[in-house]
């Protein structure tokens, strides 16, 4: 398979020599900001206290990433110098505030933010989240998919690589129903398939899809129960959805049932992970006391990262291993008319 030169570089700066992504998420911006509130009992979360613990993150993570996730809002102008330069960079796009009615959710941009932004500052990808759901209003559908694909396109035209992540959510009457940012309990493992099949087009221009348990993290069974083998055959749908290379989100699970739906997710071929919560959230209850929050990151947060991390290496799928690349990577247009090829 042919990959443009800058998509190419972009996958090989994300993951580790040997083609797995370790990465980390900072760039939550309601879990943390509702975090703050309630920790502090205010209304608002400050600009300077999402900031200051999306710099603690950033600080006392980096160095067991292989890259970081920021927000251009707090996280980005406030954390960079804890990124290495040698490491990867991802930089989310899409607005946190979605626009819902009762036919469902629609994604958009931060406002006066783009692509183009992004490329220009460095980053060697473009993080977009999109809330889907394949049973939504036929218009809502239309409109999410209309979006990634100009996206898609937007990161073609500035050779960048798209990491795009999608997420189900409760509809009017659904159980659970919330228009929070937290995994939908009662989310059926078939949206969750049917909603990667709805991107697989390459029409949509996505290079690594960053995918949510087919179950909820609550319902994930033990490795070694009865359940187990009908657990897994979801996630090799899910696996079998993907055209391209996939990693893993926590949405908000905890450190040990994370660790069991990557195993899952490993099996059926996954390339590794793109975690914020599972990592950090324990932590984050010390708000407002930065010190402690940073000493059991250093601590806890640490070593499970050095825990999934191993399990990754173990497990998972080089992303040049995905069934995509089967007959190898190649730079498109390679060869002496490089320079007139290169668009």
């Amino acid at each position: 398979m042919e990959l443009s030169a800058g998509k190419l570089w972009g996958l090989r700066r994300l993951a580790d020599a040997n083609g797995l992504f370790k990465m980390t998420a900072v760039d939550q911006r309601p879990p943390i900001m509702n975090l703050i509130k309630e920790k502090k009992n205010v209304p608002d979360a400050s600009y300077e206290d999402v900031a200051a613990v999306k710099t603690v993150l950033t600080k006392s993570l980096a160095n067991e990433s292989t890259a970081m996730l920021l927000d251009p809002i707090w996280a980005y102008p406030q954390a960079i110098d804890h990124v290495r330069p040698n490491q990867g960079l991802l930089i989310t796009l899409e607005e946190h505030a979605f626009a819902e009615d009762e036919r469902g959710r629609r994604s958009a941009e931060i406002a006066d933010w783009s692509v183009a932004k992004i490329k220009k500052l460095g980053a060697d990808g473009v993080k977009a989240l999109a809330w889907y759901r394949p049973d939504a209003d036929p218009e809502v559908c239309e409109h999410q998919q209309r979006w990634v694909q100009t996206l898609g396109d937007a990161c073609k035209a500035h050779d960048i690589c798209f990491l795009f992540e999608l997420l189900v959510y409760p509809l009017p009457g659904d159980a659970h129903q919330t228009k929070d940012y937290v995994e939908h309990k009662a989310k059926r493992p078939e949206l969750v398939i049917d909603s990667v099949k709805a991107f697989a087009d390459p029409k949509f221009g996505v290079d690594i899809f960053k995918l949510e348990s087919p179950l909820a993290g609550g319902q994930v069974p033990a490795l070694d129960s009865p359940e187990a083998e009908e657990c897994q055959q979801w996630f090799h749908q899910l696996g079998a959805a993907s055209p391209v290379p996939w990693v893993m989100l926590s949405a908000g699970a905890n450190m040990e049932t994370f660790e069991r739906i990557l195993t899952y997710a490993y099996r059926a071929g996954a390339s590794g992970y793109l975690a914020g919560r599972a990592i950090w959230w324990k932590a984050a209850q010390h708000f407002p006391n930065l010190e402690q929050m940073e000493a059991e990151l250093r601590d806890e947060g640490v070593a499970y990262v050095q825990k999934i991390s191993q399990l990754t290496d173990e497990l998972a799928t080089p992303w040049q291993k995905h069934r995509a690349f089967a007959e190898g990577v190649r730079i498109q247009g390679a060869g002496p008319d490089f320079p007139k090829n290169y668009q």
